[in-house]
């Protein structure tokens, strides 16, 4: 099948992780929550729902480094759906205890604990349940050929307190699978229920990608570049990683000093051993890329620039002021991606923030993807800004007034300075709200598409951020503590200046 190009509207969307969504015991699921959420931005006429990596978090809650890159995160498990289903037993309720209210942020611990009782839960009433259902389980699970590595890497991890894959012992460190057959038997009912969980979660969002297209609405997912280098993904497949048997890195992923750092960042995941990528054609790449496409209608591609070329440093560096640029081969695989989806053109937003070369301009034109612009970094007063709307080239591109990594606009705003304050209101016209002021800007962008987050929507600060980077604490644990109802004025205001815009074609109100 033949498409247009990914964005050829001018259209808006939202920026909302699940979990923030109201409803679900502990954090937002995907259940009745969601579904409400999409009927909201169908009435609306809002086009385009964004979110974060669907996978697993770390340990501090950060989906951009999970154990899993095709695995769904458990805390998004719809208990409701379960019970309704007929897969728990409704009096289970009671021992799951009681529906977190009115909080604006959530418990990780907590998350965990339910995860665990819903886990005990499907095991128990699994074996009374139809033929049928075991029988499409079991195909799901033929068809899935990573979550045996995913339930079996869990399961080890848990045995071992939680320590990294290369703290354990040697057997299961360097993944003996001779040794690992009889070991896997004998946690079998440990691994069913990972696995059990990974089912019902893909059940659960294959309903929501649905009712999203009868909706109209579009689900933008969220992939970063890298994995980490304590997941199944890695552990599973170290011939493909830069990384010993040990789990000691050879290469590490980073980038170089810049006016921000003057040593640069080092990441600490394993850099792609690309050489053996090309001699598998591919393969585990081509595999991240359809789980993620079976989740999602498009996909913004974290640090874009990795496909053209990366920051490579040697693994015992201390910094990454001592790293070189090499080659990716990004164009190959985004060739045999496009034949693989049999599209004219890939449905991917290219995040090509912060430095960017001509090669990665190149790759990105070539392909002709949209690729990003944030408000908040265009104001620095420099005529040549490339963030300014009048100095954007084009209509594809994606317009954010910030990210899950952004201060909110309203936070940002407090952050400047007087003089920085009385030249932007002067020039732009910023009324006493500058969450709405920079979305109006945005709105009015030639962009394709322009999105904002619900905290900017909303005129939240900066205690309801989602993310701080270069800190571990407090982060990704937001929940909005309002129903959908109580905030619909404000998603109906960003929806009528979006009409203004000519961004909105249909909506019921």
């Amino acid at each position: 099948m033949l498409i247009k190009k990914a964005l050829s509207d001018r259209s808006l969307g939202v920026l909302m992780h699940p979990s923030c969504i109201p409803g679900g015991r502990v954090c937002g699921t995907f259940g009745k929550g969601a579904k409400e959420w999409i009927k909201k931005l169908h009435k609306h006429g809002i086009e385009y729902w964004q979110f974060l990596p669907l996978s697993p978090p770390d340990s501090t809650g950060s989906p951009y480094s999970s154990p899993s890159s095709f695995a769904l995160n458990p805390w998004f498990l719809d208990m409701d759906d379960l019970i309704e289903k007929g897969y728990i037993l409704s009096s289970s309720k009671e021992e799951l205890g009681s529906t977190i209210h009115n909080k604006n942020h959530f418990d990780f611990n907590v998350a965990d604990e339910l995860t665990k009782k819903l886990g005990d839960l499907l095991l128990q009433g699994w074996h009374s349940q139809s033929e049928n259902r075991k029988g499409n389980f079991s195909n799901w699970i033929n068809q899935n050929s990573w979550v045996e590595d995913y339930a079996t890497f869990i399961v080890i991890r848990e045995e071992f307190n939680m320590l990294p894959w290369w703290q354990w012992p040697k057997k299961f460190k360097l993944k003996n699978n001779e040794f690992l057959k009889s070991w896997i038997k004998k946690k079998s009912e440990e691994i069913l229920v990972k696995k059990l969980i990974q089912w019902h979660l893909d059940e659960q969002w294959r309903d929501i990608k649905n009712f999203a297209k009868s909706n109209n609405v579009k689900l933008i997912g969220d992939l970063p570049f890298y994995v980490s280098r304590d997941s199944a993904d890695v552990w599973s497949n170290k011939s493909l990683f830069s990384i010993l048997n040990d789990g000691d890195l050879i290469f590490q992923s980073g980038v170089p000093p810049d006016y921000f750092s003057s040593t640069g960042q080092l990441w600490g995941t394993p850099t792609y051993f690309w050489s053996k990528h090309k001699r598998t054609n591919f393969d585990w790449w081509r595999k991240r890329f359809k789980r993620q496409f079976e989740l999602v209608d498009l996909l913004r591609l974290d640090h874009f620039r990795g496909l053209a070329g990366y920051w490579k440093v040697r693994g015992d560096s201390k910094t990454a002021i001592c790293g070189k640029w090499i080659n990716s081969p990004g164009r190959t695989l985004l060739n045999k991606l496009q034949i693989d989806l049999e599209v004219d053109h890939l449905p991917i937003i290219a995040e090509d923030l912060g430095v960017i070369t001509p090669d990665v301009e190149k790759l990105r034109e070539k392909f002709e993807l949209p690729g990003m612009k944030i408000l908040q970094f265009a104001f620095d007063g420099n005529e040549d800004n490339p963030y300014l709307p009048k100095n954007i080239q084009g209509e594809n591109w994606v317009i954010y007034t910030g990210t899950h990594d952004n201060s909110t606009s309203i936070s940002w705003w407090e952050c400047l300075d007087s003089h920085t304050k009385s030249r932007i209101r002067e020039e732009f016209n910023f009324s006493e709200n500058p969450a709405w002021s920079l979305i109006e800007i945005g709105m009015r962008s030639n962009a394709n598409l322009f999105i904002a987050p619900i905290q900017d929507i909303l005129s939240l600060d900066d205690s309801c951020r989602l993310n701080k980077p270069g800190t571990i604490r407090n982060n990704w644990n937001w929940k909005l503590n309002q129903s959908l109802e109580e905030i619909e004025s404000n998603i109906r205001f960003y929806s009528e200046l979006g009409h203004d815009s000519g961004r909105i074609r249909n909506k019921e109100f």
